[in-house]
């Protein structure tokens, strides 16, 4: 699992947090001490802003909760997998396409990094070299045989250290 990735998400929950404990209290502090709070709008602001950090911080948490349970150990060296880069050839196009295997906050189409949740994601996962695999996309339906594998056990770079143990 990418490091960043936690990171990114720690850090955007302790910002949430200080804003829900901090931040949030003392603007509805403001917003009641201007009286009427059935016409207050700064009042309004605030309890829908605390309402969305709320539930914010509920997603975060479950997503670290879901990514602390990755195990390297789990991941396939042999099949498509999270962290794989897969080469396809394009039944269709008639072009190759290379695809890094990643998780939805690692998600960057235009770079070639593809959510494991995506259709093409979910539809290459568990395939081996030499399958052909007809995915629906929302463009319609795609035709790819995938050609080359590489596995996040074939590279040295899991986690920023060495995966040979």
């Amino acid at each position: 699992m990418s490091v960043n990735i936690r990171g990114k998400l720690e850090k955007e929950v302790q910002l949430l947090e200080h804003e829900l404990a901090i931040e949030l209290p003392a603007e509805l502090k403001r917003a009641v001490a201007l009286g009427d709070l059935s016409e207050n709008a700064e009042y309004h602001m605030a309890k829908q802003r605390q309402e969305f950090v709320n539930a914010r911080l509920g997603q975060l948490k479950k997503r670290l909760a879901e990514l602390s349970l990755v195990n390297l150990n789990n991941i396939p060296h042999d099949r498509v997998a999270y962290g794989s880069i897969v080469e396809l050839y394009d039944l269709d196009k008639g072009e190759m396409i290379e695809y890094h295997l990643v998780t939805s906050e690692e998600a960057n189409v235009a770079k070639g990094l593809i959510s494991t949740s995506s259709p093409i994601g979910r539809g290459l996962l568990g395939k081996k070299p030499g399958d052909e695999v007809k995915i629906q996309t929302p463009n319609g339906a795609k035709e790819f045989e995938l050609r080359r594998l590489s596995t996040i056990h074939d590279r040295e770079d899991v986690e920023g250290g060495d995966n040979s143990q």
